[in-house]
C-alpha cells in the first residue's frame, strides 16, 4: 500500500533512520534527526542507484510521485537520470561561473593596476550599484541590447545622465572582454549608440584673463589657512599637472640638482611616465615646505595625519575660502589658464604646451613623443610662465610677443 498525505505529515522521528516505501522505488527517508527527504531507488546498466528528490514538506507526495515517474521513463528510454542531474548541476554551474557579476569582477581585477585607484573605485562602484543588482545574476551570453538599455535608463531617470553613458561604456568593456575570452558570442552594447541623449560638456571653470589672474594670485599670496595648503595653492598654476597629481606628489619623485619632478607612469591619467621641470620659483616653494613635510612621503600630506596624500577637495575648498565660486575657478581650471595664456599671450608653441599637459602628441611618424621630448624647451618654457605669474602678481603689464620669445631663448635652466 503506498504513502498518503497525513501518514508523511504524521510521521514523527525515530530512534534510527526509517523507510517509508510507496511504491516503483520512490520511498521517504525520515531521518533520526527529523529530516523528511524522497529517494528513488533505480536499476541502470546492471547497477542498482539512488536519486535525491527533494525534502518534505517543500516537495509534496504528488511531486515526489512525478519526480518518480519522469525518472522511470527516463530509465526506459535507456537515459540515466542521475548523469542527467548531473549534467544539470553543471549547466547551472557553467551559468553562474559565466555570470555578467562573475566576468566584470574578472575583467576589473585585471585591470585594475592599470588605472588610478579613484577610477578603479569608481567604476566598481557603478557596477555593483547600477549593474549588479539587475543584471549580475544573468548568463553573459544572454544579455540583450533591451537587458542593458533598461540599466541606462533606470540611471537616466535619477538625473544622471553622464554617468548613464559611462555605465553603457563600462557594459560595453566587460562584454568585449566576454567576447574576447571566448564566454559571448558579440557585445550588447554596441546596438545602443544613439540611445541615450548627448551630455552636455561642461568644461572646468577656470579664469584666462590676466588681469583676472594677477588678482587670483594676489589672493593666493595672502591665504590665511594651513601653510601646506598655501603651498600647494601656489604650485597648482606653476606645475600645469592634474590636481591629482599634485596632492600625490612625493618628495622622493623630486630631483633638486636636477630642477625637475619626476612623476611615474602609474600616476598619470595616460599610465606615461612625465617630467615637470620645475622653476626656480618652485624649487623655493619646495624647499619652504621640506622642514615641515620633508621626512614623510608626500609633499602635501594630509593635515590630520602625513601618511596620506591632501584630500582631492582641498585646493577646492581652499578657493572657495579666497572667494572663487565653482563657476568661477576650480583646481583643474589652472591646466586651461595655463593653456590659454602660454598660447595667446605668451605664444608658445602649441607642442610644448600639449607635452608639458601631458597630453597625447604624437610625431609626423604617428609616434607618442617620450617624456624627455621637447625637455630643455620646456624648462625654458616653464620658467617663463613662473616669471610671468610672478610679473602679472606684481602689476606687471601682459609680456609682449617679442619679449616672450626672447625669454623662451635665454631663460635660466
Amino acid at each position: 500500500m503506498g504513502l498518503t498525505d497525513i501518514k508523511v505529515r504524521n510521521e514523527k522521528q525515530k530512534a534510527k533512520d526509517i523507510k517509508l516505501f510507496d511504491g516503483d522505488g520512490l520511498y521517504l527517508l525520515v531521518t533520526a534527526k527529523g529530516g523528511k527527504y524522497w529517494r528513488f531507488k533505480y536499476r541502470f546498466g546492471g547497477k542498482e542507484k539512488l536519486l535525491a528528490l527533494g525534502t518534505y514538506p517543500e516537495i509534496s507526495l504528488s511531486d515526489a510521485r512525478r519526480g518518480r515517474d519522469d525518472s522511470r521513463r527516463q530509465v526506459a528510454a535507456g537515459i540515466d537520470p542521475g548523469e542527467v542531474r548531473k549534467a544539470q548541476k553543471a549547466a547551472r554551474s557553467e551559468c553562474n561561473a559565466n555570470s555578467f557579476e562573475v566576468i566584470a569582477r574578472e575583467w576589473h581585477n585585471k585591470f585594475k593596476h592599470t588605472w588610478s585607484e579613484g577610477h578603479a573605485k569608481r567604476v566598481l562602484d557603478r557596477l555593483e550599484g547600477d549593474v549588479f543588482p539587475w543584471q549580475g545574476p544573468k548568463p553573459i551570453s544572454e544579455i540583450k541590447p533591451v537587458d542593458i538599455l533598461a540599466v541606462l535608463r533606470r540611471v537616466e531617470s535619477r538625473g544622471a545622465l553622464e554617468t548613464a553613458h559611462r555605465v553603457r561604456t563600462i557594459c560595453g568593456q566587460v562584454m568585449r572582454y566576454a567576447v574576447a575570452t571566448g564566454r559571448a558570442e558579440r557585445d550588447a552594447s554596441a546596438d545602443l549608440r544613439g540611445a541615450l541623449p548627448p551630455v552636455k560638456v561642461k568644461h572646468h571653470a577656470a579664469l584666462t584673463d590676466p588681469k583676472q589672474v594677477a588678482e587670483l594670485l594676489r589672493a593666493i599670496e595672502g591665504f590665511q589657512g594651513s601653510f601646506i595648503v598655501r603651498c600647494a595653492l601656489k604650485l597648482s598654476p606653476m606645475l600645469l599637472v592634474r590636481p591629482g597629481e599634485l596632492r600625490k606628489a612625493e618628495w622622493s619623485e623630486i630631483d633638486f640638482n636636477a630642477a625637475q619632478w619626476n612623476i611615474p607612469a602609474k600616476k598619470m591619467k595616460m599610465k606615461m611616465a612625465h617630467i615637470v621641470p620645475l622653476s626656480q620659483q618652485a624649487i623655493e616653494i619646495l624647499n619652504d615646505l621640506r622642514p615641515l613635510t620633508g621626512n614623510g612621503k608626500f609633499v602635501s600630506p594630509c593635515t590630520r595625519t602625513f601618511e596620506r596624500p591632501m584630500s582631492e577637495n582641498t585646493i577646492n575648498a581652499a578657493l572657495r575660502r579666497l572667494g572663487y565660486t565653482s563657476d568661477e575657478m576650480t583646481g583643474h581650471g589652472f591646466r586651461a589658464m595655463a593653456r590659454t595664456i602660454l598660447d595667446e599671450v605668451l605664444h608658445i608653441r602649441p607642442d610644448y604646451i600639449e607635452h608639458q599637459l601631458a597630453h597625447s602628441v604624437k610625431d609626423p611618424n604617428g609616434r607618442a613623443y617620450n617624456r624627455t621630448a621637447h625637455l630643455d624647451e620646456r624648462k625654458k618654457m616653464m620658467q617663463l610662465w613662473a616669471d610671468y605669474l610672478d610679473g602679472l602678481k606684481q602689476g606687471a603689464k601682459v609680456i609682449p610677443f617679442r619679449h616672450a620669445v626672447e625669454l623662451i631663448s635665454n631663460t635660466r635652466v
